[in-house]
């Protein structure tokens, strides 16, 4: 009876002991698994937020070469309407140079077909007002050479006289005569004096 009495007051020991024990076992292993739960949402958040900010890094990278690429198409177009626009105002300028008036022998009278390309010479010249123009007289090479300068510069003047009253100020148009000196085609035939007949246009 004495005996029964130990083994219950034992058991009465031991037991909540064994509880205990096992209360605590089963609180610590809930504390260590809870950081490392936490520990792998902010590794997972992190993770989110380079690959967001990677994302946005090559997105800021890929804007700025677009906008570069259109900058450079713009500035290329530019120059190439520039380049354009210059070879178009070098070719007004020398079809201005190469376009001779012609005359009728032993005359400074302008024909009709002659007024037509000094209107398109003063059209020229109203585009391009800083232009100055020097305007030769020539001559074929009969006569002499003294009535050939003076048929040459009447010539020269004859043009001036044509653009002035088109609106082209004087002072842009200086007149000079080379009589028969300087020939464009040195035969001596009809068609070459037909030629050397004529008044020719230098842009200073």
């Amino acid at each position: 009876m004495r005996k029964n009495s130990w083994m219950c007051l034992a058991l009465l020991l031991v037991i909540p002991t064994l509880l205990f024990n096992i209360s605590c076992s089963c609180g610590k292993k809930t504390v260590i698994s809870e950081p490392s739960l936490i520990q792998g949402a902010d590794d997972e958040a992190a993770r989110l937020d380079a690959e967001n900010a990677q994302k946005e890094a090559l997105a800021k990278e890929a804007e700025l070469a677009r906008r570069r690429a259109i900058e450079e198409q713009r500035l290329q177009e530019q120059l190439a309407e520039e380049e354009a626009a210059g070879r178009k105002i070098m070719a007004a300028r020398s079809l201005f140079e190469k376009e001779d008036i012609h005359f009728e022998f032993d005359k400074s009278t302008l024909m009709p077909s002659e007024q037509e390309i000094l209107r398109r010479k003063a059209q020229w010249l109203r585009n391009n007002t800083d232009a100055k123009v020097i305007i030769e007289g020539h001559c074929d090479e009969r006569g002499t050479n003294e009535y050939n300068l003076a048929l040459g510069d009447r010539r020269s003047e004859s043009a001036k006289a044509f653009l002035v009253d088109l609106g082209i100020a004087t002072s842009r148009l200086t007149t000079v005569s080379y009589g028969e000196e300087r020939p464009l085609d040195p035969a001596h035939n009809e068609e070459a004096w037909a030629k050397n007949r004529r008044a020719s246009f230098i842009v200073e």
